[in-house]
């Protein structure tokens, strides 16, 4: 029984060590230890077994691991038919073109949204939206969106929630949640970042479920309150095509 902890453990421990790279590309190994909270000793064995099995590799010269091969090999295994981070691709890219801005799509994983697709705006200047970035729930249209939508208890398990920033009145932010629910659609001006601005709409399975939250996001200089205003029926349009696509859960 105690080999099994052990053996559960270490896949544990992999498995943490793998998910670093959701944060960014390149690690050293002293980095990965201090994240993970193990041992270097410990983070350099495991490294080493990932490297020999292909799921990380490591440069001579700068010392700092990178994801591997095996990795993307693995990912090609991934099935597509059901996935909407595939499968509304076409529609996103359609709306990028109509608006001109980044298109973003997210989804709620615990007290966090992950941005699971984008397609970046051909503007100059424009917004990045890198794929797999992990945001806060409190702060930002498409945050709201999911909240807002996504029934009572995430609003009251939110606010409720130990990182909740004291900088956020609590009423004040249940309120704009009810008034986002009224009109379907939540705005954001530089709430999480310098200079950015995001518009966002649920996106409704065919049971009627939330699915996911649909933002479109450029600098706040040329995505205005009014001009996000202007976007809004498209955005909701787009949205509730894409949710005719996905299959009820």
């Amino acid at each position: 029984m105690e080999e099994n902890k052990s053996n559960v453990r270490a896949v544990e421990r992999a498995l943490d060590i793998l998910l670093c790279f959701n944060e960014k590309s390149e690690w050293a190994m002293t980095e990965i230890a201090e994240k993970v909270n193990l041992h270097k000793s410990t983070v350099h064995r495991m490294l080493a077994t990932l490297e020999d099995r292909g799921f990380v590799t490591r440069d001579a010269l700068s010392d700092r691991y990178r994801l591997g091969i095996r990795i993307w090999e693995l990912s090609t295994h991934l099935s597509t038919s059901d996935d909407p981070a595939v499968m509304l691709l076409p529609e996103m890219e359609r709306l990028r073109d109509m608006l001109g801005e980044t298109i973003s799509l997210y989804i709620r994983d615990g007290s966090e949204r992950i941005r699971i697709q984008a397609v970046q705006s051909n503007q100059a200047v424009r917004r990045v939206a890198p794929v797999g970035a992990r945001l806060p729930l409190y702060v930002g249209a498409s945050s709201k969106v999911l909240i807002a939508f996504g029934g009572e208890h995430a609003l009251r398990q939110l606010l409720d929630s130990a990182d909740w920033p004291e900088t956020i009145d609590k009423e004040a932010y249940a309120e704009q949640i009810s008034q986002i629910r009224q009109s379907g659609y939540a705005t954001s001006i530089e709430e999480r970042e310098p200079g950015a601005a995001a518009v966002a709409a649920p996106i409704f399975n065919r049971a009627g479920r939330l699915a996911a939250a649909l933002s479109v996001s450029g600098p706040s200089g040329r995505l205005t309150l009014e001009k996000m205003r202007e976007q809004v029926p498209i955005l909701i349009d787009t949205a509730k095509r894409m949710g005719t696509m996905l299959l009820e859960e």
